[in-house]
């Protein structure tokens, strides 16, 4: 590593900066007391498939790829989830797109995520899905992004339901893996169809559907309405998952309590602490002490999980990748904004690696 950066960085940091001072909430050494509801933690069966956890990962664009959903495995959720692949690319043999949505040799519980408005399309990547592994196929009916929204997929299908569920019916059909659907309430707050979109969905062969408590309208912000999925829930017979703003155990919690799910989706809570997914099984299940890495720990799986990162991409890829969870992971550490200065000013796989090893090992207490 080049001697002026490290040199750079110790300076700015020098002495005082601490490893030991941690942001409590997520490396406390303490234990932390939880409830004793062992009621809310169990297997969910989506098909012919059962899911040994109802502890979700949710899928997340640019994060959710094989190194990330290995490294969140660990953690034992009952299933991970692909980032969102285009079913029109996959069709025409797009090899970045074919790598997104092969599953890893060791992955045992990871559904596909396609996006897509044309019915054909998305049962031929279903089934190119299919034999590529997959034991999930689910579909994107949630996205607020323009650019999904514009191709007339993503949210967009909630304003086309009879087209929603022609899609449906089309992978059903084509494929022998469970098919599941991620939406969300509805476009906005005069148009929530959820709980009626479901039923179609439920209809059309869907074997389990996760809500995200927006409508599209809020995109990622404003406030939650977990309580709106409970309808969703009352709507049909099959499982029904809960998504959106699950940033703590007692979250979870109070989102089933609310929602009447059987599960809970984790998506940006978990960036940075994948062991949030254990935190949150601990949570539900009654257990007395949450598991608590301690900084050994976390060192040890930014190694790991940097490592699987520059083993699957190339340069400069796995650049950008390294520098995105390493600020992630080092959140809500003492002066960690000064650590993330230095880190977005550094170049390459080797150096990034040096500069972590520094951090933990030079600035500890």
């Amino acid at each position: 590593m080049p001697t002026d950066i490290l040199y750079l960085l110790r300076q700015r940091v020098y002495i005082i900066f601490s490893l030991g001072c941690v942001n409590r909430e997520i490396l406390s050494k303490d234990r932390i007391m939880t409830n004793t509801n062992d009621k809310n933690l169990h297997q969910i069966r989506a098909g012919r498939v059962t899911l040994s956890s109802n502890v979700i990962l949710a899928p997340l664009a640019g994060i959710t790829d094989y190194p990330f959903r290995k490294i969140a495995s660990g953690y034992g959720p009952g299933l991970t989830v692909t980032e969102m692949i285009s079913a029109r690319a996959l069709c025409h043999g797009n090899m970045k797109t074919t790598r997104m949505a092969t599953p890893g040799i060791d992955e045992h519980m990871v559904s596909v995520q396609l996006f897509g408005a044309n019915p054909q399309h998305m049962k031929d990547a279903a089934i190119i899905c299919q034999n590529l592994g997959a034991p999930m196929i689910d579909i994107n009916m949630g996205c607020p992004q323009k650019k999904i929204i514009k191709s007339g997929a993503g949210a967009a299908l909630m304003k086309t339901p009879e087209l929603a569920a022609a899609i449906v019916e089309a992978i059903a059909s084509g494929v022998n893996v469970p098919v599941t659907v991620k939406i969300r309430l509805g476009w906005d707050s005069r148009s929530i169809n959820a709980p009626e979109f479901a039923h179609l969905m439920e209809d059309a062969g869907a074997s389990m559907i996760t809500v995200h408590a927006r409508t599209k309208t809020q995109m990622f912000g404003g406030n939650t309405d977990w309580k709106a999925i409970r309808s969703v829930k009352e709507s049909v017979k099959i499982p029904v998952v809960a998504n959106g703003d699950i940033l703590s155990v007692q979250d979870a919690e109070q989102c089933l309590m609310e929602s009447g799910a059987d599960g809970v989706m984790i998506g940006r809570g978990a960036l940075g602490r994948p062991w949030f997914l254990r935190q949150v099984a601990d949570y539900l299940s009654g257990n007395q002490e949450l598991f608590q890495p301690d900084l050994r720990h976390v060192s040890k799986t930014i190694d790991q999980h940097l490592e699987l990162i520059d083993r699957y991409y190339s340069e400069p890829a796995s650049t950008w990748m390294f520098r995105k969870h390493l600020a992630w992971y080092t959140k809500g550490m003492k002066h960690s904004a000064m650590f993330r200065d230095t880190l977005f000013r550094v170049a390459g796989i080797e150096n990034l690696k040096a500069l972590k090893k520094d951090f933990f090992e030079t600035f500890q207490d």
